[in-house]
């Protein structure tokens, strides 16, 4: 199962679109892409512009998948006017023990 950590700062000043657009993205993937097991924006405690993206994928084929979405596409258009480019780092990981439990 790809998993991914992705990470990258808002904008300052740019907030609430960025927040917006997160929203919108999570949206897309969870009704558009049933191989994305999870999907989830988080933002550090410390330095409320660092967002933090958590993502597992059901296989190879799901991740490939989403990285071609439209949707991927236009959020991925956000990265210089809500979100910093420069600070973008993308870490693909992979599982040595634990679990995903469903809510």
């Amino acid at each position: 199962m790809p998993t991914i950590i992705a990470r990258f700062k808002i904008q300052a000043g740019k907030e609430a679109e960025a927040e917006e657009a997160m929203k919108a993205q999570a949206a897309a993937v969870e009704g558009d892409e049933p191989g994305a097991l999870s999907y989830i924006f988080l933002r550090n405690r410390k330095d409320p512009l660092e967002i933090s993206v958590f993502e597992i994928y059901a296989d190879a084929e799901a991740f490939e998948t989403h990285r071609t979405t439209p949707h991927m596409a236009t959020f991925g258009s956000k990265f210089g006017s809500l979100f910093d480019p420069a600070t973008v780092k993308i870490e693909r990981l992979e599982r040595v023990a634990g679990f995903h439990r469903p809510a």
